[in-house]
């Protein structure tokens, strides 16, 4: 299994929609191939701050088959406003 990491630091003042928005799109990733679980936790000392963590099979489950799809278009049309600054992503194994 492959986690992916991301520190999502979200614009203060849109936590709530973020995540109204965050329970609509983990309905699109629990869907994808080789998904396997997800977390989402919110920074104590930090609440425009949250941590994504994803269990994906195998890392091209991610970098291949979630975000070149169609998806993932939809994830990124749902989320990505919210970041300052856009969030790097790692992956452990």
């Amino acid at each position: 299994m492959i986690t992916e990491v991301a520190i999502l630091n979200v614009i203060p003042g849109q936590e709530d929609e973020f995540l109204k928005a965050f329970s609509i799109a983990q309905g699109i990733i629990s869907k994808m191939a080789g998904y396997g679980s997800h977390q989402l936790k919110r920074c104590v000392e930090n609440a425009s701050q949250f941590i994504l963590l994803v269990e994906w099979e195998k890392l091209t489950d991610h970098t291949e088959g979630f975000r070149g799809s169609k998806e993932y278009q939809e994830w990124k049309g749902l989320l990505h406003h919210f970041y300052d600054p856009f969030p790097t992503v790692e992956h452990y194994e």
